[in-house]
């Protein structure tokens, strides 16, 4: 590979942010207006389906981007990855091959690919490093999801050997923010806690939540993964995909009680032993991303309110 070495990226050049109206990809979009990106490109699912490999090659060729952050993707919690595998394998895997190889076609100089924290074996070692991919069985309840976005990285240190291009990943633990999926069915934890304590504080009733309450996450606004984003696309190139986290971890019985903080729920809580934890704790070592200067700003507690803030200004908008 030729020597590339990390700069400010010109912010003037065709940015392609694909997927920008979810959750990850509109905070990089707004991450990228504040910091004067001037040639932004996003298209919605309706004018561009992503899977359609001729029609996002047509579009490459059309738009011709620098720049690329593939934040597209199929995304929900343990009962949608557990029910849906093939949903989760498929869709994912099309995504991704589409945009990378009409990517490749259109010389598309700088690429980040975002993953996620599922990547890694069930029983790695705690906190994760990097170089844990690969060495052990994913966790069963989102194997399928995971895989797919192993194949991701795969493909971009694929691009690395074979086409020499700077092209780097980014995995990310536990995200929330504006613009998240707030399903009972499909989302990920905090947004679905975060629905079903605001409805009991608008409706009344019982809170029920999954599990023991015991498992231990890290989690983090999705507004501070857009500011890193920027940071390792402008500091860092290497076939290792980059843990992206806070480095600090509660437990899920903890997250449910600033959920009722910021909700102002005081009710009963009871907790669902039946239903299944998934990994008893998942949390990043993020000694890589922060030996490149960069560390989180938001705070959990101010930004679990600042969510459900936004929750409750966006009634009747949401993807509920």
């Amino acid at each position: 590979m030729p020597d590339y070495t990390p700069a400010a990226l010109d912010r003037d050049a065709p940015f392609y942010v694909a997927g920008h109206r979810g959750l990850v990809g509109s905070a990089i979009w707004r991450h990228l207006q504040s910091q004067g990106f001037t040639h932004l490109i996003g298209r919605t699912s309706a004018e561009l389906d992503l899977r359609d490999r001729a029609a996002v090659s047509s579009f490459m060729t059309d738009v011709r981007p620098r720049y690329l952050v593939l934040a597209a993707a199929k995304v929900g919690g343990i009962m949608a990855n557990n029910t849906y595998p093939v949903d989760f394998l498929t869709n994912n895997l099309q995504i991704q091959t589409s945009v990378l190889d009409a990517a490749v076609a259109a010389g598309v100089e700088r690429v980040l690919f975002l993953g996620s924290s599922c990547i890694y074996p069930a029983h790695a070692p705690q906190p994760i490093k990097e170089d844990y991919l690969l060495t052990g069985h994913l966790e069963p309840t989102n194997d399928a999801y995971a895989i797919a976005k192993i194949a991701g990285i795969m493909h971009v240190q694929a691009v690395r050997r074979q086409y020499g291009l700077p092209w780097i990943s980014a995995m990310p633990t536990n995200l929330y923010g504006p613009e998240d999926n707030f399903s009972l069915q499909g989302s990920h934890v905090l947004p679905a806690m975060i629905r079903r304590y605001d409805d009991a504080v608008r409706n009344g009733g019982t809170i029920t939540n999954w599990g023991s309450g015991t498992p231990r996450r890290e989690f983090l606004h999705v507004d501070d993964m857009a500011s890193a984003c920027l940071h390792l696309m402008e500091h860092y190139d290497g076939p290792t995909q980059v843990n992206v986290g806070t480095g600090t971890d509660i437990t899920i019985r903890e997250l449910g009680g600033l959920v009722a903080d910021a909700t102002g729920y005081t009710g009963p809580v009871v907790w669902d032993t039946s239903k299944p934890d998934g990994m008893k704790q998942k949390l990043l070592d993020v000694s890589l991303l922060q030996g490149l200067g960069w560390r989180p700003a938001i705070d959990l507690a101010e930004g679990i309110t600042s969510t459900v803030d936004w929750y409750r200004a966006q009634q009747g908008a949401l993807r509920v």
